[in-house]
């Protein structure tokens, strides 16, 4: 198990994984920064937004049953949602730790 240990408030714990992620475009190697670079990508790929839910982002790829579903705030975009876009579009985009 590894992660860092820290104490707050008197209470120890365990922090997994403290290290934050990026998502990387590989063929340009850009680190996306923002949901308009990201969305310039996805569009390029394929993907056409999709306005089913005000609360979210999405994308839907017309040709597959994939749907890429993003929270409106872009600083709330976590890694869960990153390996999502990575494994719907293998070979075009990478998590990495920064």
């Amino acid at each position: 198990m590894s992660g860092v240990w820290v104490f707050n408030n008197g209470v120890l714990r365990l922090v997994e994984n403290p290290r934050r992620k990026q998502l990387i475009h590989l063929p340009t190697d850009e680190v996306i920064t923002s949901y308009a670079v990201l969305e310039r990508k996805l569009l390029s790929l394929g993907w056409e937004r999709y306005y089913d839910d005000p609360e979210l982002l999405q994308f839907h790829k017309r040709s597959t049953i994939h749907l890429i579903s993003l929270p409106k705030d872009f600083s709330k975009f976590k890694s869960i949602h990153m390996y999502d876009i990575v494994v719907k579009n293998r070979n075009e985009f990478e998590v990495r730790d920064i």
